[in-house]
């Protein structure tokens, strides 16, 4: 498996504490939880089962969290220098926070809550972790095309589609028209 995109967790925890404060937002700790645990999966998804960050999430009776930095930042915020983030994390991330960025606390944990990932996790005990598998294969499904597909994910617990959630990066063609582009990432084995 490649390495992770980033250094430590607490780099991406930073990094949605500070965007929260550029936009005049107090970031409760648990928002924070459910954006790092959202941003782990599906950067996932993105990249072919490659970690944004080296932590692993596990099932707490009010969502999922990311052990090390819950008890960190338990009291305050601990005294560790968060190092810079490449280009395409941070893009990703901004992403990440546009989706999901205006929804409170308790409206991600109850959304959260319902996925397969974290109620299975749960199922098995608090303190259970969750399975990036789980999460790829949940937060990774296809959007719907069909009228019979549409019907099935409004019954089902669905969770947006990467397309919905990673925005395209604009950049300028040679004449400066601006261009949506993605990264290439070749198709997975089966």
């Amino acid at each position: 498996m490649a390495s992770a995109a980033t250094i430590s967790c607490f780099d991406v925890a930073y990094w949605f504490i500070d965007r929260a404060l550029d936009d005049n937002e107090y970031l409760q700790p648990q928002k924070l939880h459910r954006l790092m645990y959202l941003s782990q999966a599906y950067f996932a998804v993105a990249s072919q089962g490659r970690l944004l960050m080296p932590g692993l999430f596990v099932a707490d009776e009010f969502g999922p969290v990311e052990p090390n930095v819950f008890r960190a930042c338990a009291i305050q915020r601990p005294p560790i220098e968060a190092l810079p983030l490449g280009e395409g994390v941070i893009h990703f991330l901004d992403s990440i926070w546009g989706r999901f960025g205006q929804y409170t606390a308790e409206q991600l944990n109850r959304q959260i809550r319902m996925h397969p990932p974290y109620a299975e996790a749960i199922a098995k005990g608090k303190g259970a972790v969750i399975s990036l598998a789980a999460m790829v294969a949940f937060y990774g499904r296809k959007p719907a095309e069909t009228k019979e597909e549409v019907a099935e994910q409004a019954r089902s617990v669905a969770a947006p589609s990467l397309d919905q959630v990673v925005r395209p990066r604009v950049m300028r063609s040679q004449s400066g028209a601006p261009v949506a582009v993605k990264k290439w990432m070749p198709p997975a084995k089966n």
